[in-house]
């Protein structure tokens, strides 16, 4: 028996888009394609109208403001929509507070959710599946987050060097500008022994680091002056410090 109803067809289908970075919407262009493809997939399975919510296309699903999230649950508590088409769980939220008032929404006005698969919330497998994938979601990131810290930890218990993957973007001139103001940054925190201060004084004397922003043309790297977060990802990089450096 199909889980789709004349009901849900009499509604339209939301395909819900989204890439977590700028960086993923130049690099990624196959997923944000398969994504767009959802809109024939819902077509093919009966429904007139698939309306595509592409709002959030380089924004993070872990619980960061989402316009296009935000559209999509309206639109579902209105009896809009009959159904929500995503490529998988982890494109629609990262964080178990969004998944679930997902799954709440949807119960109520009985609205699908289309992955693999045809999921209906208010039946209790379905629910039991979708509540597993959105917990899935929210920790995969940190699983692999948690595997990358321990396997750089290991090589740097033995001493073993990061050879890191310049970027084409950076160029010499980038490259060279990194390799004066990150030591200077060092000898600034010894002096200050404090991030905020050494980022105080970089703005005060006017010196700009190399930092990577992402403009219409893709991804550049060009120099300013570094707030608090630059300065603490610079001295905690195991690139420039531990063992990475002192061997």
């Amino acid at each position: 028996m199909s889980k789709i109803t004349p009901d849900h067809l009499s509604r339209s289908a939301y395909v819900y888009v989204r890439q977590s970075t700028p960086d993923q919407l130049i690099n990624n262009p196959e997923s944000r394609r398969r994504q767009y493809g959802l809109a024939t997939r819902a077509q093919a399975l009966g429904w007139e109208t698939a309306i595509v919510i592409d709002d959030d296309l380089g924004r993070s699903g872990g619980g960061t403001a989402r316009p296009g999230f935000e559209r999509l649950l309206a639109a579902i508590c209105t009896g809009t929509a009959g159904a929500v088409l995503a490529l998988e769980a982890s494109r629609l939220a990262r964080n178990g507070r969004d998944w679930h008032t997902l799954l709440e929404f949807c119960t109520l006005v009985n609205c699908l959710i289309i992955e693999d698969g045809v999921y209906d919330p208010k039946l209790v497998n379905d629910r039991l599946l979708l509540g597993m994938k959105g917990t899935f979601s929210e920790l995969e990131p940190s699983i692999l987050r948690q595997r990358s810290q321990e396997a750089l930890r290991l090589k740097a218990a033995r001493g073993g060097r990061l050879c890191a993957q310049r970027r084409r973007s950076a160029g010499a001139g980038s490259r060279q500008a990194r390799a004066r103001s990150a030591p200077l940054a060092f000898h600034k925190f010894a002096e200050f022994a404090s991030v905020r201060q050494v980022a105080i004084w970089f703005c005060d004397q006017g010196v700009k680091m190399p930092i990577v922003a992402y403009r219409p043309r893709g991804r550049v790297v060009e120099r300013q002056l570094p707030r608090y977060n630059t300065i603490h990802r610079l001295l905690t990089n195991p690139v420039y410090a531990g063992a990475y450096v002192f061997g």
